[in-house]
């Protein structure tokens, strides 16, 4: 590893100790409280450095405090941060143009949130205006938010069963997904859309084929149905495209997006054609915050600098080299690396829990479980070669030395789901 350490800092614990004390309880908490983040790096309070391959689950595509960014909020905070949508503003205006500029063409109406669950939420309702439907098809293995209303099309019955009928997902038919004639049996003119992940993350890093997007485009026009990208985390260069839709010669008539789209600055969006926008009434839907100045002035210039700096072409060719590199490792616990661009899953052969700890603990290195059995690595764009080596060479040492039989176990956490 080539990244320096900062000296040592007093009163490390007290952050820890009041976070641990307040917090609501739903977080398994790492036992390091992080400060600094520079491109691909983060620092804790102790001043140990941290290549950092979560990213924020996907958010820091352009890096940790790009200074693009930073600049663009700093100059906006000193003239206007709050102002409803129902009153225009310049910084607004310009961010979606800017979006629009980027989006498949055709979809050039945009509700702006402030998350992807959000973004999910006005997806929802859109399309049970924009077609006068309310069922709907989602994937197996799928993960769509936590909110009521997104759970309902979250597969997984260990995320909805703590809430039980409150999650209402009568209306949804959940299918295989990849599964094209499921897909043709569940797609009816009672569909209203059929909601897709591009590459399931939380599913265990898994891209769809081209073929299964593609039918999914033509049975839903030929039926009536909307076609809903969830781009929340593929989108903004992440697969080695500005989204993943562009691998598949697909135009959606929706779009979820969130993540990366401000560089760090919460912010969420459900882009749409203009015949489905139209067909939801005025006061249908609503958000406080959604659009708001700082957000926005951060958004335009994370996307300017994802342009300017070629981040989808460098997605493209490192994570190309970063799967070469892991699919070199000789090792008989690994079953499968796969991915698109910078969204990289290992798949073991036993729980990858113990892996992922003894990579941030002893090598400095965070990752992200997807399934039990998945180490994912997400990433900034921005993380060097000389970075990705580090972190195969680290991987390589932990599948060598780590004995899951001999891990503490309060070194092992089975991570929450956190997109």
């Amino acid at each position: 590893m080539t990244v320096q350490s900062e000296p040592q800092q007093t009163n490390a614990s007290k952050w820890l100790d009041a976070e641990l004390r307040y917090d609501s309880g739903v977080y398994n908490k790492h036992q390091v409280v992080m400060v600094r983040g520079q491109g691909a790096t983060v620092w804790d309070e102790t001043g140990r450095a941290y290549i950092d391959c979560v990213a924020g689950y996907g958010v820091a595509n352009i890096g940790h405090c790009h200074p693009d960014v930073v600049r663009a909020i700093r100059e906006q905070a000193e003239k206007l941060l709050v102002m409803p949508q129902t009153l225009p503003n310049d910084k607004r205006a310009e961010f979606l143009s800017e979006l629009v500029s980027v989006l498949p063409h055709g979809l050039d109406r945009v509700f702006l949130c402030n998350s992807g669950t959000e973004a999910m939420e006005a997806a929802k309702k859109f399309a049970i205006t924009g077609t006068g439907r309310q069922r709907f098809v989602s994937m197996k293995r799928g993960f769509s938010g936590r909110s009521l209303g997104a759970l309902a099309f979250t597969w997984e019955p260990k995320y909805r069963e703590p809430f039980g009928d409150a999650v209402d997902n009568r209306n949804v038919d959940f299918i295989s997904y990849g599964n094209i004639e499921e897909l043709r049996a569940a797609v009816t003119d009672q569909t209203a859309a059929v909601i897709v992940e591009p590459v399931q993350g939380e599913g265990g890093v898994r891209p769809a084929s081209p073929e299964f997007i593609q039918e999914a485009r033509r049975i839903t026009r030929e039926r009536g149905a909307l076609l809903i990208l969830d781009e929340i985390q593929t989108g903004f260069c992440r697969t080695g495209k500005m989204f993943a839709s562009e691998h598949f010669g697909v135009v959606p008539d929706g779009m979820t997006l969130a993540k990366a789209m401000a560089g760090g600055v919460p912010i969420g969006a459900f882009a749409m054609t203009g015949e489905v926008a139209d067909r939801m009434p005025a006061g249908g839907h609503g958000t406080t915050f959604g659009g708001n100045p700082l957000a926005m002035a951060a958004g335009v210039a994370a996307i300017r600098a994802m342009r300017n700096e070629g981040m989808a072409e460098q997605a493209r060719e490192k994570g190309a080299y970063f799967m070469e590199r892991l699919r070199a490792i000789r090792s008989p616990k690994i079953r499968e690396v796969r991915g698109l661009g910078l969204m990289i899953g290992v798949e073991l052969k036993e729980k990858s829990a113990p892996y992922i700890a003894a990579l941030e603990h002893e090598e400095g290195v965070l990752t992200l479980q997807a399934t039990p059995l998945v180490v994912r690595f997400l990433p900034p764009v921005t993380i060097s070669r000389e970075q990705i080596d580090g972190v195969v060479a680290a991987f390589e040492r932990v599948l060598e030395r780590v004995n899951p039989r001999q891990v503490p176990a309060q070194e092992v956490r089975e991570e929450k789901q956190t997109e």
